[in-house]
C-alpha cells in the first residue's frame, strides 16, 4: 500500500486527535481507520513509537491505569498544534481526497466484479430457462442479488463522499445546523423513493 502520511504528517495528526481530549492508544487507531473510512489502519507498530517520540518530545504526557494507557496533550502540545491549524486544515483536506480516491478505486472494482457477475447470471437464466429443472433455484432471486449488491456499492460510495465533504468542512468550522437538516430531508425522501420500488 502507498505511504499515507507524508514525513511529519501523521505526529501533526496525532496532536490533533488529542487536542479533543485524552484517548487511549487503540481509540487513535480507531479514529484514524474510520476517517479514512476503513481504507487505513495504522498498525500498533506505526502508533505507539510515534506516541513515544511525542512524550519525549514533551507534547503528549502519558498516564497509566490498571491494564490502560492513556495519552493527552500538555501545554505544549497544545501550543504547536493552535499554532499549527492552518496545517491541520490542510492534511484534513488531503486526508479526504485520499479517501475519495480510495472510494472510486473501490467503486470501480466492485462495479467491474458486479458487471463480470450480471453477465454470469444472465447466461445462467439464459441456460435455466432453457433446461428448466424442478427444484432448481429461481433466476430472479440471483438477478435480484445482484442489482442488491449495486444499491449496496452505491450506498456506500454516497456515504464515503458525503463523509469526505463534511470532514473537509468541519477542518474549516463551516459545518451547520443547516447542513444536517438538508441531509436529513435528502435521507428521508430517498428512503421512501427507494421504499416505493420495493414490494
Amino acid at each position: 500500500m502507498a505511504t499515507v502520511f507524508a514525513h511529519g504528517e501523521l505526529r501533526l495528526y496525532l496532536l490533533a486527535l488529542l487536542d479533543a481530549g485524552p484517548k487511549h492508544g487503540y481509540e487513535l487507531i480507531t479514529e484514524l481507520t474510520e476517517r479514512f473510512g476503513g481504507t487505513y489502519r495504522p498498525s500498533a507498530g506505526t502508533i505507539y513509537p510515534r506516541l513515544g517520540r511525542l512524550e519525549d518530545e514533551g507534547l503528549v504526557r502519558r498516564s497509566v491505569e490498571g491494564r490502560k494507557t492513556t495519552y493527552e496533550l500538555t501545554p505544549a502540545g497544545r501550543a504547536e498544534i493552535e499554532a499549527r491549524r492552518g496545517d491541520v486544515a490542510q492534511l484534513e483536506h488531503g486526508i479526504s481526497e485520499t479517501v475519495r480516491q480510495r472510494a472510486q478505486a473501490l467503486r470501480a472494482e466492485v462495479q467491474g466484479s458486479l458487471q463480470g457477475l450480471r453477465a454470469e447470471l444472465a447466461a445462467a437464466a439464459q441456460s435455466a430457462r432453457a433446461r428448466p429443472r424442478e427444484g432448481e433455484p429461481d433466476p430472479r432471486r440471483r438477478e435480484s442479488y445482484a442489482w442488491r449488491m449495486e444499491a449496496e456499492a452505491l450506498v456506500h460510495r454516497f456515504r464515503e463522499d458525503v463523509r469526505a465533504d463534511l470532514r473537509r468542512a468541519d477542518a474549516s468550522s463551516v459545518v451547520t445546523e443547516l447542513t444536517v437538516d438538508t441531509l436529513r430531508t435528502v435521507l428521508d425522501s430517498a428512503r421512501r423513493a427507494v421504499r416505493a420500488t420495493l414490494p
